[in-house]
């Protein structure tokens, strides 16, 4: 494997490369043969590779193998044995934190690669990736902090005073974790880091399209101290996750990524009675009470409603406005993302990068062309950009009724809609009609209100007046939106089996 030294500061965006060329002098690696299995970078035993494209150019930069039979069952074997004979999840929790941490100060060496890598991978601004390794980092920081939750003693009595109950927890075992290409690094750290922290061993799988970036961790875990076989990585498509999802010594599976692909893993999982943590898509809703704040609304519509090229799970893309102040409404919305620029993802001015695939391009003009047939009307953007890369146009969208594809499913891509209600309790019926049940904003002057209308939101988080992940708190989804959640104490509970040891 090609090494580099580790850098020791985070740059800022306007010190990165700002070209392809010049992203690539500075990454230590693009085409590789390798997995890393049971402590060390291992040769594929297959010779099938998967292109890694760059989205602003759709031109190739790297390849990484596609693992075979043989490779997934090595990975899943490591980290058995890990799990079986390392010590590692008989280790204090306050020891494997202590790792973490070490880990943490690692990736965040590691901040300009790791940014560099994830933007050729998927386009994402410079702007969004130069975050990527503080936010790992605050990840594996904030599990950390649990470890004196593992190691103190829970010991209840029983109700009636009939003696007392011992209750213990151990890691559940080998966990497949698997992390889709939008965000690939920080989804994948969200099923980490608990699953070190709780004692499991993990085989970890990327997107096909994004397979490089997850090395520079795989990096700071052996760099940290973690045993080999603990942290195990492959590489390949899709079908090599349901292999790891069903393989037998797997206990655990965590996955993120779109609904359908969330329905087949929990129906193999249900099968096999193995649990399973699901974060999927979502269609949000950004409630505009009569009272809002447009110009607050403006200052975190980007973030809330369109954030990575609108390629977020949780954004609020369904606007709904009070018809009253529709077309105001409108108006704003339109002139915020017009004034957005849209390019280069490496130069730190870009606000919308590309599609992060030519599959993905496709499928938001197929939601554009629908869009028009059916009766919306763009007030900006529209269409695909001519040149080279696959970007489409950030577009608003108006004149747009409930029952219209672009209102209910979810397009994954800069595609904002703005629908009409007459009143409070028609936006929250709004708001809840559709599958999903993910993000969600309201944006009031009375944070009073705003409340009311957030708790009568069937969703799993909802935020008022902005929208933020908070690592400390649950994160999930409800309907198709997924099952169970990441982050927080819950986050951590879904690594751990529970026992109960009854005494006088």
């Amino acid at each position: 494997m090609t090494t580099h030294a580790a850098s020791t500061h985070t740059a800022q965006p306007a010190q990165l490369p700002r070209t392809v060329a010049g992203a690539l002098d500075a990454i230590p690696w693009a085409e590789v043969d390798d997995h890393f299995i049971d402590g060390d970078w291992v040769r594929s035993t297959g010779g099938a590779r998967n292109p890694v494209y760059h989205p602003a150019t759709g031109e190739q930069w790297g390849a990484v193998p596609d693992a075979t039979e043989e490779d997934l069952e090595r990975a899943v074997r490591a980290a058995h044995q890990a799990f079986r004979s390392s010590g590692w999840a008989q280790l204090p929790a306050t020891e494997r934190a202590r790792m973490m941490l070490v880990m943490a100060e690692k990736v965040e060496q590691k901040a300009e690669l790791l940014a560099l890598t994830s933007t050729l991978e998927n386009g994402s601004p410079i702007t969004e990736t130069t975050g990527v390794a503080a936010n790992a980092a605050s990840i594996l920081r904030y599990f950390a902090t649990l470890a004196g939750h593992l190691d103190s003693e829970d010991l209840r009595p029983f109700p009636n005073g009939a003696g007392k109950t011992l209750v213990s927890h151990d890691p559940v075992g080998v966990c497949t974790l698997i992390a889709p290409w939008n965000f690939p690094i920080n989804l994948m750290v969200a099923k980490l880091a608990p699953a070190l922290l709780a004692g499991c061993t993990v085989v970890m799988k990327p997107a096909s399209p994004t397979p490089l970036s997850i090395r520079f961790i795989v990096e700071a875990a052996a760099e940290a101290g973690i045993p080999a076989g603990v942290v195990n990585l492959v590489t390949g498509s899709g079908r090599r996750g349901d292999t790891l999802v069903r393989h037998p010594l797997v206990s655990k599976v965590a996955f993120t990524g779109s609904t359908p692909v969330g329905r087949h893993i929990a129906a193999a999982c249900g099968e096999l009675l193995r649990p399973v943590t699901l974060e999927l898509g979502g269609k949000s809703s950004a409630v505009v009470l009569p009272d809002a704040d447009l110009e607050v609304m403006s200052a975190v519509l980007l973030r809330s409603c369109l954030r990575n090229t609108g390629q977020t799970c949780y954004i609020s893309t369904r606007i709904l406005a009070p018809a009253k102040r529709y077309d105001e409404v409108v108006d704003m919305v339109t002139a915020t993302v017009a004034a957005a620029p849209q390019g280069n993802p490496l130069d730190p001015q870009t606000v919308f990068g590309p599609s992060a695939t030519r599959s993905q391009f496709e499928t938001v003009q197929e939601y554009l062309d629908s869009a028009a047939q059916e009766g919306a009307v763009a007030t900006t953007g529209g269409r695909a950009v001519d040149g080279p890369g696959w970007f489409v146009e950030p577009t608003v969208l108006r004149d747009v009724q409930p029952w219209m594809r672009v209102a209910r499913e979810e397009i994954f891509g800069p595609v904002l809609t703005v629908l009409p209600y007459q009143e409070v309790d028609e936006a929250v019926e709004l708001a809840n009609d559709t599958e999903f049940g993910l993000g969600g904003v309201v944006f009031s002057a009375d944070e009073d209100a705003a409340l009311d209308v957030a708790r009568r939101m069937d969703t799993g988080s909802v935020g008022v007046n902005f929208f933020a992940s908070n690592h400390s708190a649950p994160f999930g989804g409800r309907k198709a939106s997924g099952l169970g959640v990441e982050f927080g104490l819950e986050g951590l509970s879904a690594y751990l089996s529970y026992q109960s040891v009854h005494r006088r």
